[in-house]
């Protein structure tokens, strides 16, 4: 089978494409056969080495594809079933745990950029039907944070305003999870040509946070000076303060994003006199994840696809998603 080791010191340039023997499912795992892998942040940093990870790790956290084969034990998949994987094999319901979160494709394991995966039953969901194996591979982090963070925590309903900023894949997931349950979506971009792509997605009002760098003061406004429910934070330190002040009393920041870096100055009275109530979101669990497919499901949602390369050219992927000029999501197709 063909797949991708990430080789020390790691960078793009250590990305290694190599061929190795087809593993076989031992007791209580399955054999899934990857048919397609999406990028995030956290595939990036692994790549960059801002995440250690052991030599020779196989990259990428979310993987789908179908069954070829099942161990012994094994009774909640069919050979044949489409499957997708899940950020956290052992995040199966509830709150997180140090423990639950201990297993990580792609960085604590090896991850999906092989035509083979052989892995507990519990590191897949079955993936929606009418799925492509691209689309389907979109969820495992973006879908599940963006569900996480507007639906989980944020309890999301009918009336709600939701500020999402950018075009990255939670952020899309967002705007769409926001406007089946019946939310306003405010969205930010610095690009005129995406922000006119996000009205036709579905979003109400656009605003281009270059040209108005007090966007938080101008998405207020949007609300006539009440302020929106929701945020997801994707950017972190160098929009946080934007997002609390176009924040309502009593509303609810998704902190999800360190797309600006890792350390922020806060204005701490702003949150306790306007009672903000920020949550920490990382990914979610399997039940999360299976939640938001009969979701997805239901309301017949599709995630928005940029661009896909094949397997051998995954520097290339990574250097196009690290350029920003995606909207959506950027996948390898093996």
């Amino acid at each position: 089978m063909k797949l991708i080791r990430l080789r020390a010191p790691r960078g793009l340039d250590r990305l290694e494409l190599t061929e190795e023997d087809r593993p076989e499912p031992r007791p209580g795992e399955v054999l899934v056969r990857i048919r397609a892998s999406s990028l995030n942040f956290h595939d990036v940093m692994v790549a960059l080495g801002k995440i250690p990870c052991a030599d020779g790790r196989v990259p990428m956290t979310d993987g789908a594809g179908e069954v070829i084969a099942v161990g012994d034990g094994v009774d909640a998949f069919r050979v044949g079933d489409p499957v997708v994987s899940t950020f956290y094999p052992d995040w199966l319901d509830g709150e997180a745990t140090p423990a639950a979160k201990r297993v990580i494709p792609g960085e604590t394991v090896d991850g999906y950029a092989r035509e083979y995966a052989c892995m507990p039953a519990r590191a897949f969901t079955k993936a929606p039907a009418g799925y492509t194996h691209v689309e389907a591979a979109t969820l495992t982090c973006a879908g599940v944070t963006a569900w996480r963070g507007l639906v989980v925590r944020g309890r999301v309903k009918p009336g709600d305003t939701v500020l999402i900023l950018g075009t990255g894949g939670v952020s899309l997931f967002a705007l769409q999870l926001a406007k089946a349950a019946g939310a306003r979506v405010i969205a930010t971009s610095s690009s005129e040509e995406k922000l006119e792509k996000l009205q036709r997605l579905g979003a109400d009002e656009v605003v281009n946070y270059r040209a108005t760098p007090d966007w938080g003061q101008k998405a207020k406004d949007l609300t006539d000076g009440r302020g929106v429910d929701h945020v997801m934070e994707v950017g972190g330190p160098g929009t946080l303060a934007q997002s609390i002040a176009a924040c309502r009393t009593g509303g609810h920041i998704a902190l999800i994003g360190v797309l600006t870096g890792f350390v922020a100055e806060v204005a701490i009275p702003a949150l306790f006199s306007n009672q903000i109530r920020i949550s920490g979101i990382s990914i979610g669990s399997r039940a999360d994840q299976e939640d938001m497919i009969r979701a997805i499901t239901a309301n017949r949602l599709k995630p928005v696809i940029d661009r896909c390369f094949p397997l051998r050219e995954i520097a290339m992927a990574f250097a196009y998603y690290e350029s920003q000029k995606h909207f959506g999501k950027v996948c390898l197709e093996l």
